[in-house]
């Protein structure tokens, strides 16, 4: 076996994955799964800067994860970093911050290179399910940006534009610095028309409506799986591989958007970072699912993470 760690730092959480790969059938074992809101992407779309606080929680989970590795004695790390950090004007002090905790740089990957490790993770295991249709169009909904890939067992078309949950939040939903509790109807339009210009542009690239099985990744979309699916608790064997119908999703995006902060967060699948971004990040779910014509969305809990992994088991000649 060999033991590999891969780390997800994205706009709005950073996560870690420990796993043992076999080299005689190139599949992976999880040791570890975890999750930190850290927020990273705080006010970058605004100032172009990582701010203090934002590097400051990032660190703090980064000598979490170190703990982690170091005590199930992982062989390869690698470290990706996306949206917030490919924006920054002070991303070095990031950087430097990474190395001096865990030993190893962050790559700031392209949204090209993003949408390849998110369609690898999530669909080692689909390509098995001879009932889902190809191709598959899977889509990664993180904080400041979305990735679309088209693909059958290897990537056809991907593109990353710039709308994630945080980004359409603090763009579009924040007033004097405090997030509208319930958004107005222009705010709503003013996020729909951003995300219809993106959809617009990723449709240059990628064939969404060729597509015959919508793949959903990251938090917004197990959200609301969860949701939909009535869990008392988030429960990502429940989650992973769910199907959520368009009706379902419509239904969920309507009541983010009219419920007040309070309600959200009494929700008992909803992630306390997540309560303020939901309602941008379904709305990004829906006009995804209106623009493709997807009567339902399958869900998956690996994501850009488990591709990350299975990078790093490949470089030390694991291969699936």
């Amino acid at each position: 076996m060999t033991r590999v760690a891969g780390i997800d730092c994205g706009t709005n959480s950073i996560r870690l994955l420990v796993a043992d790969c076999d080299p005689a059938t190139g599949e992976l074992t999880e040791l570890d799964r975890r999750m930190i809101v850290v927020r990273l992407g705080q006010g970058v779309d605004r100032t172009g800067r990582l701010a203090p606080e934002a590097l400051e929680r990032t660190f703090a989970a980064c000598r979490e994860y170190a703990a982690v590795i170091k005590e199930l004695g992982a062989e390869r790390v690698r470290f990706v970093a996306t949206s917030a950090s490919r924006d920054a004007e002070n991303r070095d002090d990031f950087v430097r911050g990474v190395v001096e905790i865990l030993g190893v740089e962050p790559e700031v990957i392209s949204g090209d290179q993003e949408a390849e490790f998110s369609f690898t993770g999530a669909t080692k295991e689909l390509t098995a399910h001879e009932h889902l249709e190809r191709p598959f169009l899977v889509v990664d909904i993180g904080g400041g940006s979305t990735e679309f890939v088209v693909g059958d067992d290897h990537v056809r078309a991907a593109r990353s534009v710039d709308v994630g949950c945080v980004r359409m939040t603090e763009r579009h939903l924040v007033v004097d610095g405090v997030v509208t509790d319930p958004p107005t109807e222009e705010q709503i339009a003013a996020v729909r028309a951003d995300i219809e210009a993106a959809l617009d542009l990723a449709s240059r690239t990628v064939p969404l409506t060729e597509a015959r099985t919508l793949v959903g990744l990251a938090g917004s979309v197990t959200t609301i799986a969860g949701i939909a699916l009535g869990l008392p608790e988030y429960q990502s064997s429940a989650i992973h591989h769910s199907r959520i119908s368009y009706e379902q999703v419509r239904a969920i995006t309507e009541r983010m958007l009219t419920a007040t902060h309070a309600e959200r967060a009494a929700i008992p699948v909803m992630h306390p970072g997540r309560v303020d971004v939901i309602g941008a990040g379904a709305l990004v779910l829906l006009a995804i699912m209106e623009r493709t014509g997807a009567q339902e969305v399958v869900v998956s809990e690996h994501d850009i993470l488990d591709g990350i992994a299975w990078s790093a088991a490949a470089a030390t000649g694991c291969r699936g």
